[in-house]
């Protein structure tokens, strides 16, 4: 099955059918049940249902006439302000097919909109609200302006937690005939991250080479280092063998195609998990956020990477 066809199959079209929101839904829920529905923002990280909870709040408003009610944009494509000027503007104006006296204009991305288009936005949300309803996705809510917020219900949306992601896990499972063990699940969970798009994702192309879902599949397909690897390269450093760690460190790099900055995630976290003495774990904690700053400033990864490792052997000798 191509990705398109995966994607719809799995899209949630009820709002049973959205994991992990629960109080969202409720308040969501009461809205359409009444058809009284004000501009809304939607914030928080990817993959957790902002765009699906927009297209379930559609579906059951209009029913079968949901296509021909609602305009979705991916603001991160058409992002200025001529866009906002004519074909948001176009479609507000107009009115809705139907019962509902309404259409809806779904923003996604909307955090990327220049602060141009933004303010063309907030008159295009006053003077058309008997016609048209805003749905704004963002992963940012501070960078939506704040009149904007101001004219929204905000809902902040949240990563799906472990036992959420083993339930989406399983139902894939078995609408899909896949066989997934306990070690796999876990391994999942790691590489998700909570994002239920990247799981899905993950789950795809696993089950395009085999059906038994392992463990070093997901990794392989994930491209992350597994976490024993990344905890191997922080023991070296700790027991003082610096030229091992760091020809760990690359070799780790170089089968999995990882950047610098994919690694100094996987190493801040087994920093966390190391068993250094508190005081030394904060200061490597500072040290992991300093090198990532510099290598998002262009800095060369290898030479970060190694000041990295010599702050953590440093932090494993003896007082």
């Amino acid at each position: 099955m191509d990705s398109a066809l995966w994607a719809e199959k799995y899209r949630p079209s009820s709002f049973k059918d959205i994991i992990g929101q629960e109080d969202i839904v409720k308040r969501l829920e009461a809205f359409v049940k009444h058809q009284n529905l004000p501009h809304l923002l939607f914030a928080g990280p990817p993959g957790v249902g902002k765009t699906s909870m927009a297209l379930v709040i559609a579906k059951q408003l209009y029913r079968g006439d949901w296509r021909q009610n609602i305009i979705e944009l991916n603001a991160s494509d058409e992002r200025g302000i001529d866009i906002i000027r004519t074909k948001v503007k176009d479609f507000a104006r107009t009115k809705s097919i139907g019962q509902v006296p309404f259409k809806m204009c779904i923003l996604d991305e909307s955090d990327s909109l220049t602060r141009e288009a933004q303010q063309a936005l907030r008159r295009t949300m006053e003077n058309y609200t008997s016609t048209c309803r805003f749905v704004l996705l963002a992963n940012y809510s501070s960078k939506i302006i704040e009149p904007i917020q101001s004219r929204c219900a905000v809902f902040r949306f949240k990563p799906l937690s472990d036992p959420e992601i083993i339930k989406i896990i399983e139902r894939v499972a078995a609408a899909e005939n896949l066989v997934v063990g306990e070690r796999a699940r876990k391994a999942l969970i790691e590489v998700s991250e909570g994002d239920c798009r990247k799981l899905e994702n993950v789950l795809q192309s696993c089950a395009v080479m085999s059906s038994a879902i392992t463990e070093d599949l997901i990794y392989t397909i994930a491209s992350v280092a597994r976490p024993k690897e990344v905890k191997e390269v922080i023991e070296l450093a700790l027991s003082n063998n610096f030229q091992k760690a760091r020809d760990k460190l690359l070799e780790t790099m170089l089968a999995h195609g990882l950047s610098g900055l994919d690694i100094i995630k996987q190493l801040q976290k087994e920093v966390l998990d190391s068993a250094i003495e508190p005081k030394k774990k904060l200061m490597l904690i500072e040290k992991c956020g300093e090198i990532e700053f510099r290598m998002s400033e262009g800095a060369d990864e290898f030479v970060q990477l190694e000041a990295l490792l010599s702050q953590i052997a440093l932090a494993g000798l003896k007082e």
